[in-house]
């Protein structure tokens, strides 16, 4: 064992005979650790909100999407021969977007219907995954069938095989208005996603919005899915370079870009947050290695008698003062990483035991917090700590290197 390390830890033996000190000691250790739990659990969590996004709420948002200027597209088949060429994109299928209001006695709602081919849309979409086995088929087999959400049917107050008659706005070659068109449908199924989806959007089948529509051609736009959800900007133009068709180009950055901007934002201030809380409980570190070295006077004006030079006095103070933060922050990082991966079931086990609710499901999209631990993250975290308690240590190992021995034996 090198020198330096040896004289810390006798000096952090000694020390604890001091209570004072040892207190104080103890205190930073405790902060620090607290602090890295804490931002571990939180960036846990950001990290689970951005996965919830990926893997759930843009599984029914269109990645990219290619729409008729006017109209239909002219040949949507080759629009996807195209766009599935591309190594980026995952698959494609056709859609008509539909502007509708269901009419009730009494009242209308608003809802924005995309007509689709049931087939495609699986490969496309994870609204299989938020539909029964049961309604799916029914579905398939229903052609004037109508998929609501689950907020919207409460809203209606329908269930599966009611009718509903929907109002499709017309637009005359002129531009303006005419009289909408009436649809008669059918609830074929419910889908249950959470959050705002669940309210704003409908779905009918392909041939039945493009007779609702008017449609000359088959398909008004055609969907993509990317392997790389955040490749979508990029991909989209790469990719409307190639067709032959006027239309306009939407990627999911542009409509929903503000959920994972949010996330990144709170992210961005969880590390700002980091430097700041662990600077402050490093500030211990400080005043607990101050209190040593003046206690020490005189174990380092011997030190120094017996030759210790002024490198070997700086090491062990360094080693004393970074001991600190070192346990601190593994304690922390093994506590934090615990929390994370056990945070849902938890925050699950009191939902149910105190009957409340942390996301409501019919204003977010996921039902409970997610968490999703990175190894990157507690790496980072840990690092950090180190770090400033190392750093926290120089100006009190300088204070003790440069300690004239007379000085120490007069007690000075």
């Amino acid at each position: 064992m090198n020198l330096p390390l040896l004289l810390a830890q006798r000096f952090r033996r000694s020390r604890e005979k001091t209570r004072y000190l040892s207190f104080i000691s103890a205190s930073s250790t405790i902060g620090i650790g607290l602090g890295c739990a804490i931002l571990i659990v939180l960036l846990s969590v950001m990290n689970g909100f951005q996965k919830a996004l990926e893997n759930d709420f843009l599984s029914l948002v269109p990645h990219v999407e290619y729409q008729a200027v006017r109209g239909s597209l002219q040949d949507w088949q080759e629009v996807v021969r195209v766009a599935e060429s591309h190594p980026g994109v995952r698959a494609a299928a056709p859609v008509i977007v539909l502007s509708a209001m269901i009419q009730q006695p009494g009242r209308f709602r608003g809802l924005q219907l995309r007509a689709i081919e049931p087939e495609y849309e699986a490969r496309v979409s994870g609204l299989r995954r938020y539909v029964s086995d049961a309604d799916w088929l029914q579905f398939q087999n229903t052609p004037n069938g109508i998929l609501l959400g689950r907020g919207m049917a409460d809203l209606l107050n329908v269930q599966v095989g009611d009718d509903l008659v929907v109002m499709i706005p017309q637009l005359q070659s002129s531009g303006g208005l005419r009289a909408p068109r009436r649809l008669s449908t059918q609830v074929a199924g419910i889908f249950a996603m959470g959050g705002e989806l669940d309210f704003q959007q409908g779905y009918i089948h392909l041939a039945t919005g493009r007779e609702a529509a008017r449609l000359e051609g088959d398909a008004s736009a055609v969907r993509l899915a990317l392997h790389n959800v955040y490749d979508a900007p990029h991909i989209a133009h790469e990719i409307a370079r190639q067709l032959n068709e006027f239309a306009y180009i939407h990627d999911w950055t542009r409509t929903e870009g503000h959920l994972y901007r949010d996330i990144q934002l709170v992210r961005t201030i969880m590390y700002l947050v980091l430097v700041l809380v662990l600077a402050v409980a490093s500030f211990n570190i400080v005043s607990t290695l101050v209190m040593v070295v003046q206690e020490k006077k005189s174990s380092i004006a011997i030190l120094k008698t017996m030759g210790a030079d002024h490198r070997l006095i700086l090491q062990t103070f360094v080693w004393q003062g970074s001991l600190n933060g070192v346990v601190g922050a593994l304690l922390g990082g093994v506590f934090g990483s615990l929390v994370a991966v056990y945070l849902p079931a938890m925050l699950a086990f009191l939902e149910t035991q105190f009957a409340f609710s942390l996301l409501p499901n019919e204003l977010y999209f996921v039902s409970q917090i997610p968490s999703q631990l990175l190894i990157r993250d507690v790496l980072v975290v840990i690092g950090v700590a180190m770090l400033t308690s190392v750093l926290a240590t120089l100006y009190p190992a300088w204070r003790a290197a440069n300690l004239a021995p007379v000085d120490g034996l007069r007690g000075r």
